[in-house]
């Protein structure tokens, strides 16, 4: 972790308009007015790629688990800051010897914001709801091992799998085992209903979320009684935000070359990694992309250091396939595919390709604006005509590229948790690969024992890298930026959760 600490003194140009949406007025101090009078700790967190919907059982989309998992809505365990499953909604839990039996002991004092309780029977509601027609997205997928779900008692559940799984349990983790309320989830989307330490108060779209702390809470009580997460488009106006108190934390830098703004100041600067890759998608399900030549002249075409320098100022992790260093079965395969525009110009003459013409449909988001100039400018010369799209995110990215498919190339950070298999092993899926052969390694990797799950998965991030099914143009770093003395920020940021129970004041 970086830090640095000292007095700021800048004269700031130009101005920003924002519009406040706390509960009450903010004051200096980080406390806020309410209606009566009284103060409240509060803290506002500068963010990216706003939520399209508070739902992620029918919507697509980082943003939503970033506000919602651990915070509003709880798992029965999820991932602590050095990657390990600890309990959570479940205080304990045994797995039988055969891998394939989970019986989870329930915490006991655990209540919805609606009131009602929570007991083993939501546990059965939950994990049988993501195996029903109300989940949607694809990451449902992971739910389908599960073979019973059971109540055999108030606080105790016990979940029977098909067969042996290494991931069900590190899924369950993610937003998949989100736990609901049968008597909370008929509109998800504008008022959800969770047992986490906080509880969904106020959302002005297009601005900000408004999450207040859960007085009924079962765990420790959070430090900040209201969090205001606060939504930028423009890089620059989100540390501007900082710059003039508007926000006290951003929570994850956007203009990267700008960080040299705070380090002389009175902030506190971290540095980590994510697991969050950042992919140079290719539609293999259509010409050009279906052409392994092709998508291996493309390959070759990306200076990936002179790329992660220019768009995000060097900072960030090269890695040459869908595995972050954080992950037991990585390897450095940035070597599979050098740099070579020779080689990528021969590709493409094999495939008979020259000035082949390729839509490059990105999200309107700052790493995918920023590096999609970068990658036109090196496709084109290798031989490509490349036409650059911008498109809005989440909406109008998601419904065109994700969900119609309609597109050649794509620039977009994958940050779900150990991901290979949910992007290339289904052939539904938008990138339209999983092969026979990635699917087979994949469930032999979840299948057999903890040494088999590291070759196999090894051997599958081997192949997606080698077979060109895209191509991985950096692991996002974690770059947070806060005003001295707000703690529990995470240095790595690893599941998919922005966990806000952690952060404090000093």
């Amino acid at each position: 972790m970086v830090t640095t600490r000292s007095t700021l003194a800048l004269a700031l140009g130009g101005t920003l308009v924002l519009t406040a949406c706390n509960a009450g007025s903010g004051t200096d101090d980080g406390e806020s007015t309410g209606e009566g009078g009284e103060t409240t700790e509060a803290v506002t967190i500068g963010l990216v790629a706003e939520p399209s919907s508070l739902d992620f059982t029918t919507a697509d989309g980082a943003a939503i688990p970033q506000a919602m998992l651990y915070n509003v809505y709880e798992t029965l365990v999820k991932l602590d800051q050095d990657g390990e499953i600890v309990p959570a909604l479940a205080s304990e839990w045994e797995v039988s010897e055969d891998n394939t039996t989970y019986t989870f002991t329930l915490v006991e004092d655990a209540t919805f914001t609606n009131g009602d309780p929570f007991t083993a029977d939501d546990v059965v509601f939950s994990i049988e709801r993501v195996q029903s027609d109300a989940w949607t997205t694809s990451l449902a997928a992971q739910m389908d091992i599960v073979e019973s779900v059971e109540a055999t008692g108030e606080h105790e559940v016990t979940v029977t799998l098909s067969q042996p799984s290494n991931s069900w349990l590190y899924s369950m983790t993610s937003r998949i085992g989100a736990m609901f309320d049968e008597d909370g989830v008929d509109d998800l989307a504008n008022d959800p209903v969770g047992t986490g330490p906080y509880a969904f108060a106020d959302w002005q779209r297009g601005t900000s979320l408004t999450l207040e702390a859960n007085p009924d809470y079962h765990g420790d009580e959070p430090f900040f009684e209201e969090v205001t997460l606060q939504y930028f488009t423009d890089p620059n106006a989100l540390n501007n935000a900082l710059l003039t108190e508007a926000i006290d934390v951003i929570g994850t830098v956007q203009a990267p070359e700008s960080l040299g703004e705070f380090e002389d100041g009175d902030y506190e600067i971290i540095e980590g990694t994510t697991n969050g890759e950042v992919v140079l998608s290719f539609n293999n399900g259509r010409p050009p992309f279906d052409d392994l030549q092709v998508r291996q002249a493309a390959r070759h075409a990306i200076d990936h250091e002179t790329l992660l320098d220019t768009c995000w100022a060097g900072r960030g992790t090269l890695i040459g396939s869908m595995v972050p260093p954080t992950d037991p079965w990585f390897e450095d395969r940035t070597g599979d595919y050098e740099f070579d525009v020779e080689r990528a110009q021969e590709l493409l003459a094999e495939a008979d390709a020259e000035g082949v013409e390729v839509a490059l449909r990105i999200p309107t988001l700052p790493y995918a604006v920023a590096c999609g100039t970068v990658v036109e400018s090196m496709l084109e010369d290798a031989g490509f005509e490349v036409t650059v799209d911008e498109l809005e995110f989440p909406a109008t990215w998601l419904e065109d590229v994700f969900t119609a498919k309609d597109y050649d190339m794509s620039i977009v950070a994958h940050v779900e948790p150990r991901d290979l298999g949910n992007v290339f092993g289904n052939p539904d899926y938008y990138t339209s690969y999983g092969t026979s052969e990635l699917m087979d390694l994949l469930e032999a990797a979840d299948t057999g024992s903890a040494d088999e799950q590291v070759s196999n998965m090894q051997a599958a991030a081997a192949l997606v890298s080698e077979d060109a099914a895209a191509d991985f143009l950096f692991l996002l770093p974690n770059l947070i930026v806060a005003e001295e003395g707000i703690t529990g920020l995470p240095e790595n940021a690893i599941s998919e959760s922005f966990e806000l129970a952690r952060l404090a004041r000093e």
